[in-house]
């Protein structure tokens, strides 16, 4: 299994990576199947079964529009975000979905999209898609959304592949001790060694390119965070805050005190943080960086330094990206980037450790100093729960974001106040992510039956 940068950072639409931009994919691919094999035109009828996670917390992670969006042959990377609403309305109004965006078959929503509570033998977010003719069935599918908006199906599952990406890289590694012996023996930073492996894909100018275009997005993403304002949708009347934040610091005089000067520092890196994630609450198009809900940590952290380190370019931002995805394929390989698999370790404790990470290298730590701070970033989010109010990616997710994009910077100026040697490494702090994650109940894996999700209900 080779996995790109561009596999851990992908646009897309919120609110979540793995119930919204992975069943978005999963039906858009479905289409596509039958399109190829010359049935499109065949269809008189589709079911949408979702099972496990994707059933619980399905309605408040818009996964049920999602997946018809997908149907009528919208991409998250290609979607525009507002006519998702309008589309919806309509397909209710008239009961008529547009498989493909041009053959009419009719859906009834309660009848057609049905939700079951028990798991698939795979993963917790999986999803079945029927396509019906006339007096038979054309084709059935079942996907597994494994989190970052990966989708893998039946074959694959059973296979226990995460990806059908076979492609061989100059320096392929699967655990933080074989990268760093490679950065060693070739005497490479972790930057430039990624940069080597992206080049089995596209030319170097390409991979520049496009992690350029990702800054960008992220760059937009925060930009609409901090001017929208209002009520986020879903039910919980939970107000935006970063526009307001982001008045104050404008309006903020400078002040020379160590204490106020560092405080205005965090009070940036929240407002970056808050302002991704509460875009991605109201569906908004965002990066999976490397999943939706833990989408604000590395724009966040990426906007510090970019903000605040005098002569930062975009070199930084290629590195940063780069040695971030490093530790996140190691996270997706050795354990998992799923809430609904390992908790909310797995998504935030990811996203915490490769922005740690990115921070360090562009810092100029060392590949020891570099595995440090992911090590730490990851270590202090361990057991982290993900029991989402409302089955909505707002409460404690996007506050969630913003304290671990502190954690983050903190976790690579420790490491770079040292020498890079230190007692648990990273590999022993993603194993036991995982193993965390398997001894984790149920209730507190993106199901919002345990937790914050019920002690937040007032009866």
């Amino acid at each position: 299994m080779a996995i790109s940068v561009f596999d851990l950072f992908k646009i897309g639409i919120g609110p979540s990576s793995s119930h919204t931009v992975g069943p978005m994919r999963a039906a858009y691919d479905f289409v596509a199947g039958l399109r190829r094999d010359e049935l499109l035109e065949r269809v008189a009828g589709v079911e949408v079964h979702l099972y496990g996670s994707l059933s619980a917390t399905g309605k408040g992670h818009a996964t049920d529009r999602a997946t018809l969006m997908g149907l009528m042959g919208e991409r998250p990377d290609t979607i525009d975000p507002s006519i998702v609403g309008p589309c919806i309305e309509e397909l209710l109004e008239s009961q008529t979905l547009m498989l493909g965006g041009h053959v009419a078959v009719p859906f009834v929503w309660a009848r057609d999209l049905l939700w079951h509570e028990e798991n698939l033998p795979y993963h917790p977010n999986a999803m079945t898609l029927v396509a019906k003719g006339h007096g038979e069935e054309l084709r059935r599918e079942t996907y597994y959304s494994i989190g970052g908006g990966f989708v893998i199906d039946e074959a694959q599952a059973q296979e226990g592949s995460l990806d059908t990406d076979h492609t061989a890289l100059p320096y392929d590694f699967n655990s933080g001790a074989e990268l760093m012996a490679l950065c060693r023996l070739h005497d490479m930073s972790i930057s430039e060694l990624m940069m080597e492996n992206e080049k089995a894909w596209r030319p170097e100018a390409e991979v520049r390119a496009g992690l350029w275009d990702i800054w960008q997005a992220m760059q937009e993403c925060v930009e609409r965070g901090v001017h929208n304002e209002g009520i986020l949708p879903g039910g919980l009347n939970v107000k935006r805050r970063a526009a307001a934040l982001y008045r104050r610091l404008e309006a903020m005089a400078d002040d020379a005190g160590l204490i106020a000067s560092t405080f205005s520092a965090m009070d940036w890196v929240n407002v970056y943080a808050l302002a991704v994630n509460e875009e991605n609450a109201a569906g908004g198009r965002m990066v999976t960086a490397p999943t939706n809900g833990a989408a604000g940590i590395i724009p966040a952290v990426l906007h510090y330094y970019m903000k605040f380190q005098p002569g930062a370019c975009e070199k930084d931002v290629v590195n940063f990206l780069l040695t971030a995805a490093a530790v996140g394929t190691l996270c997706k390989k050795n354990a998992s980037i799923s809430g609904a698999e390992v908790g909310c370790q797995g998504e935030v404790g990811s996203a915490c450790a490769m922005a740690a990470a990115g921070l360090a290298e562009v810092m100029g730590g060392s590949v020891p100093q570099v595995e440090n701070a992911a090590e730490i970033g990851l270590e202090h989010n361990l057991g982290l729960t993900c029991d989402p109010v409302g089955g909505l990616v707002q409460v404690p997710c996007i506050e969630r974001n913003a304290i671990a994009s502190v954690k983050a910077i903190n976790a690579a100026l420790m490491a770079c106040r040292g020498d890079g040697d230190h007692f648990i490494s990273l590999d022993q702090a993603i194993r036991t992510m995982r193993d965390t994650g398997a001894d984790m109940q149920e209730k507190y894996k993106e199901t919002s039956r345990g937790g914050l999700a019920v002690n937040a209900i007032e009866c």
